[in-house]
């Protein structure tokens, strides 16, 4: 890595062209930072640079001039303040690895990916503390793209374990309507950021079923159990999951259609299966892998999580939706608190 103490233009640098990436880069350049996004593919870096769009993950939203794309990770990272993770998380380690030798010591690195490696069992800032030997902030919250791009008022958290830093960030990345609030817990706000996605796949099928809202709101709160059972359990602040990177990124990502996840657990629930539906969008919908390292954290640390486990069996099984349904349904009956 490089010792310069010196920064250069972009002063802020995001990795990741998708939709989550695009939106807050453009948040930060309209904010009068000078900001490069770093793209895999070319063709969204040309037409971000020439006509300032990126049609295909973030569409009819006009970009700011001082956005720049790039698809070499080198240029991206090497003259950065503030660097940006908004890679998904399965990705991660392939794309920071080979820049980590380019990246300034003194840079910032803040991760907005939501999910855990499954080989690792690794949160997103875990994974890039590993890569690059420091600690790494993590945003959260319930935030839809489409919506923050169009300046909609969302809020969100930004954990971080240093507080000086913690409030440094929170002035960069707060506008008047992205409010960005700040917290100690990392760990937590990724755990729950990550676990709602899985919940989410499971709102969608009910959607997709049929099922009425009363099996959607006890869905939902029971998947709030399984989160706060396994984030204690791993060393997280249990307050962190009523929050905005807990209960309210739950809530939104289980009511809406703009959620990936959610559209997922819908085709399924409508009769699609796991590969009709990946293979038929470019988009990255991080509960299906993430499903895969919940249960086996659930597993590993005796943590008992029967919404993740069906989910995983609709998802990697075959077991039909309605029998997944069946199975939750008819399990033995139990207080809704351990307490009780």
């Amino acid at each position: 890595m490089t010792n310069s103490s010196s920064f250069e233009q972009p002063y802020i640098s995001v990795i990741g062209g998708g939709s989550w990436g695009t939106a807050l880069a453009s948040i930060l350049g309209r904010k009068g930072y000078d900001v490069m996004l770093w793209t895999f593919e070319q063709d969204v870096a040309d037409q971000i640079n020439e006509v300032r769009e990126n049609s295909i993950y973030l569409p009819n939203v006009q970009l700011p001039d001082n956005l720049t794309a790039t698809t070499s990770i080198q240029k991206a990272v090497s003259k950065a303040r503030y660097i940006l993770s908004v890679v998904p998380t399965q990705h991660i380690r392939s794309v920071f690895e080979p820049a980590a030798s380019f990246v300034n010591n003194e840079a910032v690195i803040v991760s907005a990916s939501k999910g855990i490696e499954i080989k690792t069992l690794l949160t997103p800032s875990l994974i890039l503390n590993e890569i690059f030997n420091r600690p790494v902030a993590a945003l959260s919250g319930p935030s839809f793209s489409s919506e923050v791009s169009a300046g909609l008022p969302t809020a969100v958290t930004l954990a971080v374990q240093d507080k000086k830093t913690g409030l440094i960030l929170q002035e960069i990345f707060n506008t008047e309507s992205f409010r960005v609030y700040t917290h100690n817990d990392v760990l937590g706000a990724e755990i729950g950021g990550a676990l709602k996605n899985v919940i989410a796949i499971a709102s969608g099928i009910t959607e997709g079923l049929s099922l009425g809202k009363n099996a959607l709101a006890a869905l939902i709160t029971r998947g709030l159990s399984e989160i706060v059972r396994l984030g204690a359990k791993l060393g997280a602040d249990e307050v962190t999951f009523s929050g905005l990177s807990g209960l309210g990124d739950l809530v939104l990502t289980c009511t809406s259609s703009l959620s990936r996840n959610y559209s997922v657990g819908k085709r399924l629930g409508q009769g699609e299966t796991l590969q009709e539906i990946t293979s038929s969008t470019k988009s990255v919908a991080e509960g299906v892998p993430t499903t895969i390292s919940a249960r086996e954290l659930a597993n590993r640390h005796s943590v008992e999580m029967p919404i993740v486990e069906q989910i995983y069996q609709t998802l990697y099984n075959n077991k039909p939706p309605r029998e997944a349904l069946k199975d939750l349904m008819t399990r033995s009956l139990k207080s809704e608190f351990n307490a009780y």
